[in-house]
């Protein structure tokens, strides 16, 4: 008899333990605030809209583009941002338009030109460039065919 009196206190100290660790779990989870869902950001920002690079002096090297985008609710509606445009691209088809060029042509002795096409190579900060362009140069001195 005893030793099952023993055995109801074991089962009944067990039983309450079980009972106060839920209780505790209860309240803490009670107490957690919950986290709120992140929320997905819907802006009515548009994209970035890039003016060509200005070099800081002279035609070519380091300089400045100013960006613009619309939007009632962004932050920022302007900024302005580092650029470099390259020295060696040829600056009359747009500073930042580079073209592989073909060999110069034969001159064309009715003009005094020859001429040669580049085809768009790379254009930087998503430039608006001609897909093809030509190019043209004086041929330098003529031999004229002496008269006979």
């Amino acid at each position: 008899m005893q030793q099952q009196q023993q055995e109801r206190r074991k089962f009944t100290a067990a039983l309450l333990a079980l009972v106060f660790i839920l209780a505790a779990v209860s309240t803490t989870e009670a107490g957690k605030k919950e986290k709120p869902e992140k929320k997905a950001k819907k802006s009515d920002c548009g994209e970035w809209q890039w003016s060509v690079c200005v070099p800081t002096s002279g035609d070519c090297g380091l300089g400045t583009r100013e960006g613009t985008r619309t939007g009632a609710e962004c932050k920022q509606t302007t900024k302005t941002q580092k650029c470099k445009i390259p020295c060696n691209w040829k600056k009359q088809f747009g500073a930042e338009c580079k073209y592989q060029f073909q060999a110069w042509g034969e001159c064309d002795l009715n003009t005094a030109l020859k001429t040669r096409t580049g085809n768009l190579k790379r254009a930087l900060h998503n430039a608006d460039c001609q897909k093809t362009v030509t190019i043209s140069k004086p041929c330098g001195k003529l031999t004229k065919p002496k008269p006979q």
